[in-house]
């Protein structure tokens, strides 16, 4: 199924995201995952893309593992940055005998000392987004930062860019991580304003350690609240407790913004299937009472 019509069909939606693994070897391990959130019932699992050789071929085996074995819809994800446009098509190829027509086009990380764009690559993501909508029997999607994108300070021109991706033909979007809910909300209200009006899927990235959210909200750019650093100050030593109040902090962020009418949930579960079980539970009813 297109995610298009399930966002259309259903709200809230939830859904996951995954990686591949870095290493051939540790395939099973991603694949047992997967197997472990399907029996969520989420209404689709995202495969991030990993740049070069076997992660990049396990993206389409997990997605199509996802697909084909488990019955629960996957979304691929393809980046402009790490493969020429010839490898695109090549993946794009695959992904349709495969019979996977959900595909998130990102620009990806651009490695440091290495010009952009590389001859053969596309630019930007609107770019890539244009080309898999002119090839036909792709459901696109595309990333929206609610605080901005990292490489761009200036947040006006960002909502520009966001919007020429939606002019090019992408059909959904799916949040960065934030901690504010309200942060979400001005968003929103701002994408309004431009007359942007695909389904926006609210990204939700649970603490699992001290290390990993650090690194992500680097990366990210997202800021914490006071609530969530007092958090992460409280139980920085206490991993376990750690764990327990951040799915907690992810809990009740979701049950704010379902609340409040958002099109989607999409859980970034570092590959660690508990975190995601816990946080289900943790809205089971809630989720049961939107599809009443």
């Amino acid at each position: 199924m297109k995610i298009i019509d399930i966002l259309n069909k259903k709200k809230p939606s939830v859904s996951f995201e995954v990686f591949p693994p870095k290493e051939n070897s540790k395939l099973a391990d991603v694949m047992n995952t997967v197997e472990r959130l399907s029996r969520q019932k989420p209404d689709f699992i995202s495969v991030t893309y990993g740049a070069g050789g076997g992660t990049c071929a396990n993206t389409c085996e997990i997605a199509d593992y996802i697909q084909s074995r488990l019955g629960v819809t996957s979304l691929a994800h393809l980046t402009c940055v790490s493969s020429t446009s010839n490898e695109i098509r090549k993946i794009t190829a695959e992904l349709k005998n495969k019979g996977l027509h959900n595909v998130l086009a990102l620009r990806g990380d651009i490695p440091k000392d290495v010009e952009h764009p590389s001859p053969g690559h596309y630019k930007q993501a609107a770019d890539l987004i244009r080309d898999l909508v002119k090839e036909g029997g792709f459901c696109v999607g595309g990333a929206c930062y609610p605080e901005g994108h990292v490489d761009n300070p200036n947040k006006e021109k960002d909502i520009d860019y966001l919007k020429e991706k939606v002019d090019a033909g992408c059909a959904f979007l799916i949040t960065q991580l934030f901690f504010d809910n309200n942060v979400l909300y001005n968003f929103l209200y701002r994408l309004f304003q431009k007359n942007i009006n695909v389904p926006v899927i609210a990204g939700i990235m649970p603490v699992t350690n001290i290390n990993s959210i650090r690194r992500m909200t680097k990366l990210s750019g997202a800021t914490l609240t006071p609530k969530y650093k007092a958090m992460l100050d409280r139980f920085e030593h206490s991993p376990e407790a750690l764990r327990q109040a951040g799915t907690a902090y992810a809990v009740e962020q979701i049950i704010d913004l379902i609340s409040n009418g958002v099109s989607g949930i999409h859980i970034y579960t570092m590959n660690k299937p508990e975190i995601a079980e816990s946080i289900m539970a943790g809205i089971s009813e809630i989720i049961g009472s939107e599809k009443k």
